[in-house]
């Protein structure tokens, strides 16, 4: 079976390794809630839509001042 999955571009997220397990995956569900409210106000659109990386930047960098993780974006085919 094969499955073509569209070119697009992703969110690299990395916490810091000396952040306590607990923070880190609070803002791991934090980010991922990101994902699950922009699916419900796209209608359906997924992380595979062309707009998604602005869309979600700004909720993305304001978790970022709270976390203190890095992140790029980067283009997957």
């Amino acid at each position: 079976m094969k499955a073509r999955i569209p070119k697009h571009r992703e969110f690299i997220i990395d916490f810091p390794q000396d952040m306590d397990n607990a923070k880190a995956n609070e803002g791991w569900d934090k980010l991922n809630q990101i994902v699950e409210d922009y699916k419900k106000s796209h209608n359906g659109q997924s992380v595979y839509a062309a707009t998604f990386i602005e869309d979600c930047e700004p909720a993305v960098k304001k978790l970022q001042e709270e976390y203190g993780f890095n992140y790029t974006v980067q283009e997957v085919q």
